[in-house]
């Protein structure tokens, strides 16, 4: 890797203050080398897909996190473009359903987890209830949970007890034949505000703004809390998170792309045993002769 893991990397127990981590930081790529790298890297996990979809064992949940402009979608357009679609998923959270809020909250996550072999990209996740709620406490009342009759309800034991619920939640998935990468785009305030002015200024991306985003853009800081709490609190050796620098998009699609890569290389995959050589060697015969 052309750049020093450590500097995006969580270790499980380690409180890490957010500001500590530049959002420009891109090892030793310049953008042309970056994409040139990113090249072969999806060329690799293509390769490494076919295996893995034919090993049957396991199956990849990739998480990703960020403030709005980050480049989320575009990470997932650019690292995982190349695979077959047949073996790789995209799901995108939006606000729960009037049927979701009728479930606990994983229950929407929980449904729509990789079947053995398959890749999962959750595209926001569980995590939004650690994060939207927490900068706005008023919507967990939509929840209904017993005894969450009111904001004031909604104290540190709360949240204690719900990074506890997710951290239970992925150590069990994980348990039962699920890896799981999660990965927090590290955006700086300047940077957002740059690609907000550019998705006004250009017509063909108008679509993409909303002027909720100058409403949550005023809960900065807040946020910036929620996200640090949430790594702080379910960073984990079967979930770990990776927090990537995101003002340069060209660092952070190869900065993904390569851990997963390196993450797929570590598992022991193998294709499925062929049949008996004198079976296919019959099979052979049969279909030369017809």
């Amino acid at each position: 890797m052309n750049f020093d893991i450590n500097k995006i990397s969580v270790k499980p127990g380690k409180k890490i203050n957010i500001e500590d981590y530049d959002t420009k930081y891109a090892g030793t790529y310049t953008k042309d080398s970056a994409k040139k790298e990113l090249k072969k890297n999806t060329k690799e996990l293509k390769e490494m897909q076919e295996m893995f979809y034919a090993d049957d064992r396991y199956s990849l949940l990739i998480i990703l996190q960020a403030s709005d402009a980050a480049g989320k979608d575009g990470a997932i357009r650019h690292v995982f473009g190349g695979l077959n679609p047949q073996g790789c998923r995209v799901h995108s959270f939006k606000a729960p359903s009037k049927i979701e809020l009728q479930h606990d909250y994983i229950w929407r996550h929980y449904k729509v987890l990789p079947e053995r072999g398959m890749i999962e990209i959750f595209n926001r996740s569980h995590y939004e209830n650690v994060i939207v709620t927490k900068v706005h406490p008023e919507y967990i009342l939509g929840e209904r949970i017993p005894g969450i009759d009111s904001v004031d309800k909604i104290n540190a034991d709360f949240w204690k007890n719900r990074y506890d619920q997710i951290n239970n939640f992925e150590k069990h998935i994980s348990e039962n034949g699920t890896h799981i990468l999660k990965f927090f785009l590290n955006l700086s305030k300047d940077e957002q505000k740059k690609r907000f002015l550019a998705r006004l200024d250009t017509p063909k991306k108008n679509w993409k703004f909303s002027t909720g985003d100058i409403k949550e853009r005023k809960y900065w800081n807040n946020y910036r809390k929620a996200f640090e709490d949430m790594i702080n609190e379910t960073s984990s050796e079967n979930a770990p998170w990776h927090i990537i620098p995101a003002d340069n998009k060209w660092f952070s699609r190869i900065a993904i792309g390569k851990i997963i890569y390196e993450k797929m290389k570590s598992l022991d995959l193998q294709y499925p045993p062929a049949e008996k050589p004198e079976l296919l060697e019959e099979a052979r015969k049969q279909l030369i002769n017809e």
